[in-house]
């Protein structure tokens, strides 16, 4: 019975080890293409022979990037609009989170789950009047429109997850605080945000990794080269039918870092702030 056991969790081991690693090619593969392919001359990527590893690796894709094409303010007008959306949607979500659990006022419950129901709209339905609103302001082909609209699908979803966290927090705390002369403000930044880290943490990387990524709003929004950002910058490598593949691997590889950079800088806050709560509860 003993050997048999033993027999069945050797072989279910087996095969999770192989799903395992049929995963983690399958998700390893598109990395490893764009890496080589950006590495690769011209007749490698557009000949009949197209070897697995560049024969000869050369950085002339990454030369073209930045000497012939706009990447790189591509590159600069992403992140300002991601930042913008980061910090903004940090500050109006912590308020409107604090309010929806800490002040009493009519329609609370009502607006708390109006922000769930305007988060899973669909972007496909919100884009035109979106783009109606941001005309009508003066926004359009403007990093302030792109961020505006952005913050109208980050603010919700922020606002909700930081509410859960915030109605965890004792209000004792906070009473004890307003007794010794703290203001409302004044306890949301001192005692409030300092125990949510992990939860701002979420909250800024889920921000900053959608508005860096997004593409419907920001071709919609966008039509003015100078304001494009790296979504809807890099399609512009393509030139009638021909695919300039060597320079857009390039590019989407170099996108992707500030994204990674965000991860593992909040990934260092957040157990931080795991930490410092286990150490105060």
């Amino acid at each position: 019975m003993a050997m048999a056991r033993a027999r069945s969790e050797k072989i279910t081991r087996a095969i999770g080890s192989v799903v395992l690693v049929l995963l983690i090619v399958w998700t390893l593969a598109p990395l490893y293409w764009m890496v080589t392919t950006s590495l690769k001359m011209p007749d490698e990527i557009y000949g009949e022979d197209i070897p697995l590893w560049p024969r000869n690796p050369t950085l002339e894709n990454y030369r073209i990037l930045f000497e012939q094409t706009n990447f790189l303010m591509y590159f600069r007008n992403s992140l300002i609009v991601a930042c913008s959306t980061t910090v903004l949607s940090l500050v109006l979500s912590s308020l409107g989170a604090y309010a929806l659990t800490r002040l009493q006022f009519p329609g609370r419950r009502l607006f708390a789950r109006g922000l769930v129901y305007t988060y899973l709209m669909p972007e496909s339905l919100l884009f035109i009047p979106l783009l109606i609103i941001v005309v009508s302001l003066g926004l359009q082909n403007t990093h302030q429109g792109l961020v505006f609209a952005y913050l109208g699908f980050t603010v919700p979803f922020c606002t909700w997850l930081l509410m859960g966290y915030f109605m965890s927090i004792p209000i004792e705390l906070e009473e004890s605080a307003m007794t010794d002369g703290c203001s409302r403000l004044g306890v949301l930044y001192h005692i409030v945000l300092p125990l949510t880290v992990p939860a701002l943490a979420v909250v800024a990387f889920f921000s900053f990794t959608l508005s860096w990524n997004e593409f419907i709003y920001a071709s919609v929004l966008v039509s003015d080269v100078d304001v494009r950002t790296i979504p809807t910058g890099i399609p512009n490598f393509i030139v009638e039918d021909v695919f300039f593949w060597g320079p857009m691997m390039a590019s989407t590889l170099i996108s992707a870092i500030p994204p990674l950079v965000v991860y593992f800088f909040f990934q260092r806050y957040l157990i931080t702030g795991l930490t410092l709560g286990a150490v105060k509860g």
